[in-house]
């Protein structure tokens, strides 16, 4: 009979060669000595972004107005994220009906904080926040990111490996842990994004499921579902939409970014096995919030959705489930759909979502495909964002 080792042992030292691995990987992708910089944007993009005709752009060019693009082989132009954001003001200035160009919110409008959600693994929910999240800044909101899940892919995907950048904190936990919270800015990063700043997580973030229930037995006053939104109001003035990637379990983090939302996105791959979980997800959620209502916390949102995420049009028994869940949440349910697509699992090989890589890279059937799907959804939460602001 072959010798048992020790698993804590094993499982150690696979973390440490996982973890060289991959550090060796992202050294490899993004050199230390080069700082994670995002691609520019063509004036083609940029003109569908702004609303506006891509002559209309040449002509601001060829008039000394607005940002000097890059112009690279055959007269092509392109644009950064600053020059976009530089765009949009100079065009808000003369812009007719106010917000056409810098949609934020305005006196008046509350920060609205979408939770993303599911209890279970592998729904899209990381991938769904980081282009939500990326998109909006690109529309130019101000986005505040949040990665609540330990397992930290939303920040991954934003140049941060929670190993070797976060060593010493800097997660939400440090702000919302009940001994010696420090202020909320001190753990908002910047992002290579205009308009999107991000907390990222790792594994400090189950520290404060651990220390609630001592908080809890030990009467101490602290209200645990109010901790999010409380250190979310220290830096509501800075932002128009905060965005948090939750962990797939509900757990006191989940209940307290839930208590500190305006609105809730679940995302749900259409299997039965999935909406079955889903289905377990609601009850438990419905219960537990339940409770911290009577406690006092506030419950109220601006809008609850499902979206339907890794969607095949062609697979029969996803119709079947998506028509399913259509009769029984009606209008809760988005009218569009996120597809499965390899353009952007390839994206995430690099640790890099769709909007961030050259379409070059792609099929262009494959690539327009997702992309369309991708700012379909998008457009449908930016609606719902601004009909919460009255408009």
């Amino acid at each position: 009979m072959a010798q048992q080792g020790r698993i804590d042992l094993l499982v150690g030292q696979h973390a440490a060669s996982l973890s060289e691995r991959l550090q060796a990987h992202r050294t490899q992708l993004f050199p230390p000595d080069t700082r994670r910089a995002l691609r520019k944007f063509t004036s083609g993009e940029v003109a569908t972004l702004l609303g506006v005709k891509d002559a209309y752009l040449r002509k601001l060019h060829l008039d000394g107005r607005g940002p000097e693009p890059e112009i690279r082989t055959g007269g092509r132009r392109y644009y950064s994220t600053e020059d976009i954001q530089a765009l949009r003001q100079m065009l808000e200035k003369g812009a007719k009906v106010p917000g056409t160009y810098l949609p934020g919110r305005t006196e008046g409008n509350h920060l609205q904080v979408i939770t993303v959600i599911n209890f279970k693994g592998g729904s899209g929910k990381t991938t769904t926040s980081a282009h939500l999240a990326q998109k909006l800044a690109l529309d130019g909101y101000r986005v505040l990111a949040i990665d609540l899940d330990p397992q930290a892919s939303l920040s991954a995907l934003h140049g941060f490996q929670p190993e070797f950048d976060l060593p010493d904190g800097g997660t939400l936990y440090d702000a919302i842990r009940y001994d010696d919270p420090v202020p909320l800015a001190d753990v908002i990063q910047k992002t290579y994004f205009t308009n999107l700043d991000i907390i990222p997580g790792n594994l400090d973030l189950m520290e404060f499921e651990h220390d609630t229930p001592k908080a809890l037995a030990e009467r101490s006053g602290d209200l645990f579902f109010t901790r999010v939104g409380e250190k979310l109001a220290e830096v509501e003035a800075n932002y128009d939409v905060v965005v948090i990637d939750c962990p797939p379990q509900l757990g006191f983090l989940t209940m307290s970014a839930l208590s500190a939302a305006t609105a809730v996105l679940v995302t749900v791959h259409p299997q039965m096995l999935d909406v079955m979980s889903m289905c377990q997800f609601l009850l438990m959620t419905s219960n537990l919030l339940g409770v911290v209502a009577e406690a006092g916390g506030d419950m109220s949102y601006d809008w609850l959705r499902y979206l339907v995420t890794r969607y095949e049009p062609g697979d029969g028994p996803q119709n079947q489930m998506v028509s399913f869940m259509r009769s029984m949440f009606g209008e809760h349910v988005l009218n569009h759909t996120a597809l499965k697509s390899t353009a952007i699992s390839d994206a995430g090989i690099t640790k890099q979502t769709l909007y961030e890589v050259e379409k070059g890279q792609f099929h262009r059937a494959t690539y327009e495909r997702a992309m369309e799907s991708l700012n379909s959804v998008n457009s449908e939460i930016e609606d719902l964002i601004q009909k919460a602001w009255g408009r």
